[in-house]
């Protein structure tokens, strides 16, 4: 991972496009522009990194302070690179740094979402839901 800059949000804008796509349509709520927009509205580079492979591009993952836990956000990673087991590396490395620090780590995700499954496995539980987002909680250990 490296640490992200300005010029990689439009990278990271069209892989979320593309990984958020099937999830987005099974709700009903995909729109090509909008998509791509909310990263951009939100992008914080200062929190984010950049994830490679053999020194490519392979995804995303953004890690935000908040007043009482951290937020993973923007955590995507390319179709290909999918299923290997690099989702779960890059969330035990900030995981155990949350943990070091004692802080909580909250997340939301598309209600069925195959990413779900990782984030149990991680330690998330669900704290609420409604037609469209889980939001989850992950306490320190």
């Amino acid at each position: 991972m490296r640490p992200a800059e300005q010029s990689d949000v439009e990278a990271i804008a069209e892989l979320r496009a593309v990984v958020m796509r099937p999830d987005l349509e099974r709700l009903g709520r995909y729109d090509e522009h909008r998509v791509r927009q909310r990263l951009r509205d939100g992008f914080s580079p200062r929190h984010t990194s950049i994830i490679t492979t053999n020194g490519t591009f392979a995804g995303s993952v953004t890690l935000r302070p908040s007043d009482d836990a951290h937020w993973l956000e923007h955590f995507y990673l390319a179709p290909e690179v999918q299923g290997r087991g690099l989702g779960s590396a890059v969330l035990r490395t900030l995981l155990t740094r949350t943990d070091t620090t004692g802080d909580p780590v909250r997340l939301n995700v598309l209600q069925g979402s195959p990413a779900r499954r990782l984030y149990e496995r991680h330690g998330f539980v669900i704290e609420t839901q409604d037609p469209v987002d889980i939001f989850m909680l992950r306490l320190p250990s």
